[in-house]
């Protein structure tokens, strides 16, 4: 398995590049955010890689970040969703933001994808759930999208709306640690309005 790659790039296409690992190319498919912030003039580029194995051919898919592969990986452990599709789905919003979408069942940002419906964004949504909170969980102080989706789910569950919740809990400063905190702080905001 090719796990990642680092090399120079030969050809940037509008799906894919062509990365350049001691004299042998490599075609590698990204999505549509990740080549946008990579460019021939970069010099080297690294990428985590994963290999899609067909009957009738190999596709590499190259990300930037781990994390963006461990989500393509989940994405396409789901049937029907491809590794195209699930690369357009990294598309449309960052990690962090599909990961809390998907948690907190909001189906709007997956639907933005081409030939996602509603049912298919509810699918994702049932089946990613749990393995997307322990993987956000799994990431330390770095990634704290488990914490605030536990907060989010309490202001929730205590009668306020997704969205009220969020924007309360940005408005927390960072220093602010700890969930019943944040809680506390989030609260605060939301009793203001």
């Amino acid at each position: 398995m090719i796990s990642s790659l680092e090399g120079k790039i030969t050809l940037k296409a509008e799906k894919y590049i062509i990365l350049e690992v001691n004299g042998l190319g490599y075609k590698v498919w990204c999505a549509e955010k990740t080549l946008s912030k990579i460019s021939q003039k970069d010099g080297a580029v690294k990428l985590f890689t994963y290999l899609a194995v067909k009957e009738n051919s190999w596709d590499l898919f190259g990300f930037l970040t781990f994390e963006e592969l461990e989500l393509f990986e989940l994405l396409i452990s789901i049937s029907g969703i491809g590794p195209k599709t699930a690369a357009n789905i990294l598309s449309v919003a960052t990690t962090e933001d599909l990961q809390e979408a998907i948690v907190l069942g909001d189906e709007t940002i997956l639907s933005r994808v081409s030939g996602i419906g509603k049912k298919v964004a509810q699918k994702i949504v049932i089946e990613l759930k749990s393995k997307v909170k322990k993987l956000a969980k799994g990431t330390g102080d770095k990634f704290r999208v488990a914490d605030d989706i536990e907060i989010i789910d309490a202001l929730v569950a205590m009668g306020y709306k997704v969205y009220e919740a969020r924007d309360a809990l940005k408005q927390v400063p960072e220093d602010v640690k700890g969930v019943e905190n944040r809680v506390r702080g989030a609260l605060k905001r939301l009793g203001k309005k």
